[in-house]
C-alpha cells in the first residue's frame, strides 16, 4: 500500500482562525503518524475576494503552527485548464447546459414558486435552480452564448444520476447524522448544481474533485459542513473516471453561541491570538489536539 496523502485547501479571503487551525493540525497530525504526505492548496478561483496578503498570512500561520508541507503549493488560478478539460468531458456526454439567468432573477422565480408551495433547497439551504435553461434549443443557446451574455454551466444531475448509478463513499467519521463506514450518496439533493460560469471555469465542486485527483490525495478530512457535498463529489468522480479518496469529516470548531467560525471573527483569528501572545501549543489545547 502506498502511503497516504493527505491536504489543507484554504482560500484565501481572509485570514485562519481556530477551525482552520483545527483542520490543518489534524491533516497535519495524521500525515505524520502514518507516514504519508500533507499537501497545501490555495483554493483561490474567487479572483474577487481572494488576495496576495491572504495567502502569504496563510503561509504565515501554518508556519507558526509548526505544520510543514511538500513543495510546490497547488494554486488553483494556475490550472484552470484542467478545469476545462473536465468541463469539455462532461459536455461530450451531454451532461451539463448552460444557464443565463442572474441570481436577482433566480431569486425572482424561487419567489414566485413560494407563493404556490415551498420550493425544495439544497442542504446548504439554497433554493434549487428553478429555471428552465435546460429546455432551451441548441440554437438558442448558441445564440445568447455568441451574444455575450453571462452564464453559467450546470449539471443535469437527472441525466448525470441516470448515467452513473448508486453511488456510495467510505466514511472514517461519524459525520453530523451519525453515520459511519459506507454512506449512501445523494447528489439530487443538490439539483443542477454550478459546474463553471463564463468568467471561472470552474467551482468548488468541480474543482475540489479535479485537484484531489491530480495531487494523489487519498483521504480527504474536513469539516463536516461539507459532508453532504461528498455527494456531488463522488458523482462527479464516477463520471470522469476519477478513483474516490476515503472520508472524514470532522467536528466543526464554534463560536459561544455555536455558530461555526467566521474568517470575520477577531476573538478567534490565529493572528490576533498569536498577536496576544497566544503560543502554538496553546492553539492545540483550544481545539481540543494532544
Amino acid at each position: 500500500m502506498p502511503p497516504p496523502v493527505f491536504r489543507f485547501a484554504p482560500s484565501p479571503n481572509g485570514h485562519l482562525h481556530l477551525g482552520h487551525a483545527y483542520s490543518a493540525l489534524l491533516n497535519f497530525d495524521s500525515a505524520r503518524q502514518r507516514g504519508g504526505a500533507f499537501l497545501l492548496r490555495i483554493e483561490d478561483i474567487d479572483a474577487t475576494r481572494c488576495r496576495p496578503e491572504y495567502e502569504a498570512a496563510i503561509y504565515e500561520d501554518l508556519r507558526w503552527l509548526g505544520i510543514t508541507w511538500e513543495e510546490p503549493v497547488r494554486r488553483q488560478s494556475e490550472h484552470f485548464g484542467a478545469y476545462r478539460d473536465a468541463i469539455d468531458k462532461l459536455a461530450a456526454q451531454g451532461l451539463i447546459y448552460p444557464s443565463f439567468e442572474s441570481r436577482a432573477e433566480i431569486a425572482r422565480l424561487v419567489e414566485a414558486r413560494e407563493k404556490v408551495a415551498p420550493w425544495p433547497r439544497d442542504p446548504d439551504g439554497a433554493p434549487l435552480y428553478p429555471g428552465t435553461a435546460k429546455t432551451l434549443s441548441p440554437t438558442e443557446r448558441e445564440r445568447l452564448m455568441a451574444a455575450g451574455a453571462p452564464f453559467a454551466f450546470r449539471l443535469d444531475m437527472e441525466a448525470a444520476i441516470a448515467r452513473a448509478g448508486s453511488l456510495a463513499w467510505i466514511e472514517q467519521g461519524a459525520g453530523p447524522d451519525g453515520e459511519a463506514g459506507e454512506v449512501a450518496a445523494r447528489p439530487e439533493a443538490w439539483g443542477d448544481v454550478i459546474l463553471a460560469r463564463k468568467e471561472t471555469p470552474t467551482s468548488y465542486h468541480l474543482s475540489v474533485v479535479i485537484d484531489d485527483a491530480l495531487q494523489g490525495v487519498s483521504e480527504v478530512v474536513r469539516g463536516e459542513d461539507l459532508f453532504w457535498s461528498t455527494s456531488v463529489h463522488r458523482l462527479l468522480q464516477q463520471l470522469l473516471g476519477i478513483a474516490q479518496p476515503i472520508y472524514r469529516h470532522h467536528p466543526l470548531i464554534r463560536d459561544e453561541a455555536g455558530q461555526k467560525l467566521s474568517k470575520s471573527t477577531q476573538a478567534t483569528g490565529l493572528r490576533e491570538l498569536r498577536a496576544a501572545g497566544v503560543p502554538p501549543t496553546k492553539i492545540r489545547q483550544l481545539v481540543g489536539l494532544p
